[in-house]
């Protein structure tokens, strides 16, 4: 399917002597025209930053959009707004089906092409055909992600029957290996109008209450989960995360998610087609723990990777442990956070001062006010796990969107 839009987009490019690029209705790049202009505008920071990043940033879409792109009949000029980091005007082209704008194709406005232009006419035919073929992929999609959410939700008897049904649409990919990631929060609902046409290694999606249920097909390699994690890094720059962009800029990185903004997990790998809803409680785990565990996590988890929290994920939901809840007082968070910086650094008193920027007698001192608090002798190795684990209990179910 890539390639036929990939055709499509060079045929736009080769008609207009200018190179287009094509992005689904949530702004995921899809394809993009080579071009051997020496005109710098040609390569602008936006359309740079769409075909590195593989999405537009939040402050060009609401640019874009507030011109009535999504209910656009035809071409529509966009002026130039360098606040929003667009240097140079844009055509957008939209692709419609079935009277739904499923996509966008962008060309840079030189102002040479008139409304009038029987090139604009011919593009919006190609237009057009790449609207039909997106409207295919999201009627698929949306069939592929509702027996997906029946497989993963459902009573075994209807789970079973789902699973037949998404084997036979998902063809040789339904024997594995695949893993299921979970991106959370995820504001949008249903499966129509999912980011997918930009994730050709994501067979299928759903939107659920704890999250976007993404299956993607793994490759057989060293790193056999790395497509998954690439899938998810991407849905996490999606505009339904419910993270208002703030997180969209830096789902690469290692640092720790910001409050509030979205995380994602990443199941151990699977073949087959029933273990799938083990898979997906796994994934939820890790995206739970991506946001409670901090830098080392990162926003995006993988479940094989967790730890210790492979087994907090699994614990019910409850009040605190008895052990922590006078120290849990908000009177008492500079001493909670200390005890767990010490026990995560393993006790060892220079490396936790350190982490925390205060000096090491400071941190005797908040200790032995811990275990005041507590009743817990630091010094007693079960003492220290209990605290640790109900510490981090706390941390994630705070943290629990």
């Amino acid at each position: 399917m890539r390639e036929e839009y990939q055709e499509l987009i060079d045929e736009i490019s080769a008609r207009l002597g200018t190179p287009a690029t094509l992005e689904g209705r949530d702004f995921g790049l899809i394809a993009f025209g080579a071009h051997d202009s020496d005109d710098d505008r040609v390569m602008d920071p936006v359309r740079t930053r769409s075909i590195l990043r593989r999405r537009s940033t939040a402050q060009v879409r609401a640019w874009f959009e507030s011109f009535g792109i999504a209910r656009a009949q035809g071409p529509v000029r966009i002026p130039a707004d360098p606040s929003a980091g667009v240097l140079t005007g844009r055509l957008c082209l939209p692709a419609r089906h079935g009277g739904v704008v499923h996509g966008y194709i962008w060309l840079l406005d030189d102002g040479v092409r008139g409304a009038g232009d029987p090139r604009l006419t011919d593009a919006m035919s190609t237009a057009a055909r790449i609207g039909a073929l997106l409207a295919g992929e999201a009627r698929t999609g949306s069939r592929r992600g509702s027996r997906l959410r029946t497989l993963l939700t459902a009573s075994p008897a209807l789970r079973e029957a789902a699973g037949t049904e998404l084997a036979e649409m998902l063809g040789p990919a339904a024997a594995g290996p695949m893993a299921m990631i979970a991106v959370t929060p995820w504001v949008a609902s249903g499966e129509e109008g999912l980011p997918m046409s930009g994730l050709p290694a994501v067979l299928a999606a759903t939107a659920l209450p704890s999250g976007l249920a993404g299956l993607v097909r793994l490759r057989s390699t060293s790193d056999p989960l790395e497509p998954a994690r690439l899938a998810a890094r991407e849905l996490l720059r999606s505009p339904w995360t419910g993270a208002a962009g703030r997180n969209h800029s830096t789902p690469d990185s290692g640092a720790a998610p910001e409050p509030g903004s979205a995380t994602a997990g990443v199941s151990a790998p699977r073949t087959g087609l029933a273990e799938l809803p083990a898979a997906w409680r796994e994934a939820v785990s890790a995206a739970r723990a991506a946001r409670a565990g901090g830098p080392r996590h990162g926003p995006v988890a993988d479940w094989e990777q967790l730890g210790p929290y492979r087994l907090l994920t699994a614990l019910p939901d409850s009040a605190p442990d008895p052990a922590v809840r006078t120290l849990l007082d908000p009177a008492h968070r500079e001493l909670a956070r200390s005890a767990e910086v010490f026990l995560d650094h393993a006790g060892q008193a220079g490396a936790a001062a350190a982490a925390l920027g205060i000096h090491r007698q400071t941190l005797y001192y908040r200790l032995s006010r811990v275990e005041r608090l507590t009743g817990l002798d630091l010094h007693d190795g079960e003492a220290r796990l209990l605290l640790h684990m109900a510490l981090k209990t706390v941390r994630l179910r705070d943290t629990t969107g």
